[in-house]
């Protein structure tokens, strides 16, 4: 046994690569937290704007002006050819960003999603938030190919007006989750990397934090590491929980990092009955909570959303005395 000083762990073990907002450490299972208000009201420029980037020619039948004209023409050509290769490149980048029209088309988007986790953006032109936000939107969607991204422009025509009524989207931006056609999250007025943590807390199906969905899989995953007697941290959280969204992505690093001697697993308790039913048999009262188990019993639990104490309770059942 050998003692290391908790905050240098911290900075060795991980750097947060999605720094999130500051939130409370933990929060009443039976409360769902408020989405924040935006900050400012949305009235700025619009999304995009090709025309004002193309001068005006003007052409005269006199021998100096037909000169000028040649020249200007052949400028007019090379910022057309310009403006028409910008375009070309925007619609490859955001090639995975399914703009949609209509209530039917949105329902079909989702349709056609299945089981996939679609993240769903209403913006404005005239929204400054929408605009700095919309690149990160499509950033998301090159490196997450197992969800589904969708852009609604509110404002747009009547018909996205009438989707975003029936939706209930008042103010943008505003991002609605959903799970085969259920809506299971949203947000208003987020930041790029509540946006990042949102995403990868309720589509994370490649990552190796193991995805528990009912009492059964506990007992499962518990048996299957009985023989090589690894530590099991489960992670219980709600799905409209901001300090489980906050710590997830410190989740995900650490199942990465400590694989070969840390298994990680996820239990939403309001899943269903049989993970709520888990929840009061474990007596889980707030949320995040992270039991440790091995030898197939309960060692301990941790109940918040602190990276080095989270960090610190799993070397401490490790058997790595840390020093605060």
């Amino acid at each position: 046994m050998f003692f290391l000083p908790i905050s240098l762990l911290s900075f060795l073990l991980f750097s947060d690569p999605f720094p999130m907002a500051t939130a409370i450490n933990h929060c009443n299972f039976i409360c769902k937290p408020p989405i924040p208000a935006p900050s400012i009201h949305p009235k700025f420029l619009p999304l995009h704007s090709l025309s004002s980037s193309l001068p005006n020619f003007h052409t005269k039948n006199h021998s100096s002006h037909m000169r000028v004209s040649s020249h200007e023409n052949q400028r007019r050509f090379i910022t057309k050819a310009t403006a028409a290769s910008d375009a070309k490149r925007k619609e490859k980048s955001d090639e995975r960003v399914q703009r949609v029209h209509s209530i039917e088309e949105f329902d079909e988007a989702l349709e056609s999603a299945k089981d996939k986790l679609v993240v769903v953006e209403y913006a404005s032109r005239d929204s400054s938030e929408s605009i700095e936000i919309y690149p990160f939107l499509v950033e998301l969607s090159r490196t997450c190919n197992d969800v589904e991204f969708v852009l609604v422009m509110g404002d747009e025509s009547e018909k996205t007006k009438e989707l975003c009524k029936r939706e209930k989207v008042e103010k943008v931006p505003h991002f609605s989750f959903y799970k085969s056609k259920e809506k299971i999250h949203e947000e208003e007025g987020i930041g790029p990397d509540q946006l990042v943590g949102d995403v990868l807390y309720y589509g994370d199906n490649h990552s190796g934090v193991v995805q528990l969905h009912s009492r059964e899989d506990v007992e499962k995953v518990i048996e299957d590491h009985k023989i090589d007697k690894k530590l099991i941290v489960l992670d219980v959280g709600l799905k409209h929980c901001g300090p489980c969204v906050k710590v997830y992505p410190t989740v995900i690093k650490l199942s990465r990092q400590m694989s070969d001697t840390v298994v990680f697993a996820r239990m939403n308790g309001d899943e269903n009955e049989s993970c709520m039913e888990f929840l009061r048999d474990m007596e889980v009262i707030q949320v995040p909570t992270f039991l440790f188990i091995r030898d197939g019993q309960i060692r301990g639990r941790y109940v918040g959303s602190g990276k080095g104490e989270l960090i610190g309770e799993i070397l401490r059942y490790q058997g790595v005395r840390v020093t605060y």
